[in-house]
């Protein structure tokens, strides 16, 4: 299954932090880069879309527990857990069929849809990034 996540440029730090209790090593301080999208407003986001295994929605919803690898307490775990909270999760239903927008306030995540579709449905659109400082 792929999960596809937008977050908002002043949310990016808290994510990667989030994104650390979720990976693998301290390369997953590097998921969210650059904001190579935006909504109508003009609001900046970075975007990952990524095959997710059976546990993944579990484990990222549960308590977070710092992962065995981070023995030199990389991860600021206030950080993440703030991120965490801020994760709005969708996945396509007959009781709510339309995903939840991006807004600078929140971490959209769609469960179950093509990374470039969950991307539109969130009403994101692609920049040149060249223009981005």
């Amino acid at each position: 299954m792929r999960l596809t996540i937008a977050t908002p440029a002043a949310l990016i730090d808290i994510a990667n932090h989030y994104a650390m209790t979720l990976g693998y090593s301290r390369a997953d301080a590097d998921t969210y880069r650059n904001t190579s999208w935006q909504d109508a407003n003009g609001s900046l986001y970075t975007c990952a879309s990524l095959p997710i295994g059976p546990n993944f929605v579990t484990n990222a919803t549960s308590s977070l527990m710092r992962p065995e690898w981070d023995t030199g307490n990389i991860i600021d775990m206030t950080k993440a857990a703030q991120a965490q909270a801020l994760v709005a999760l969708w996945m396509p239903n007959d009781h709510d069929p339309y995903p939840p927008q991006a807004n600078p306030a929140q971490i959209v995540a769609i469960l179950g849809m093509g990374g470039l579709d969950a991307i539109e449905a969130m009403g994101l659109t692609a920049i040149d990034l060249s223009s981005n400082p």
